[in-house]
């Protein structure tokens, strides 16, 4: 790895990280899940920078690496919904009723 977490903080788009740690990826697979990656990517570096504050920046880009990869992986293996990633899947629907919630007398 050649970059710098200073040109790591610059990035932007799913594309540019998968780019910036040589990461091979389907530009049609990141089309539609680029969001959830990004988000879960975010909650790995949270985790590694919250656990780990005394890596050195090499150390720190390694382990972002190997997080960015586990982001993917998981969308390869899941679903966003099963994920529940945003707000939008935890909440419930207003002015819907499941059939669970109908009963018969």
């Amino acid at each position: 790895m050649t970059g710098t977490l200073e040109q790591f903080k610059l990035l932007v788009d799913t594309e540019e990280f998968l780019q910036f740690f040589n990461l091979p990826y389907d530009q049609q697979f990141v089309n539609v899940n680029r969001l959830h990656i990004l988000k879960k990517f975010s909650q790995y570096i949270k985790e590694i920078d919250d656990n780990s504050p005394d890596l050195s920046a090499e150390e720190r880009l390694n382990q972002y690496s190997l997080a960015l990869q586990q982001a993917y992986q998981v969308f390869m293996e899941s679903t966003p919904y099963e994920q529940k990633l945003f707000k939008v899947f935890n909440d419930k629907p207003k002015n819907v009723v499941t059939l669970t919630e109908i009963t018969s007398d």
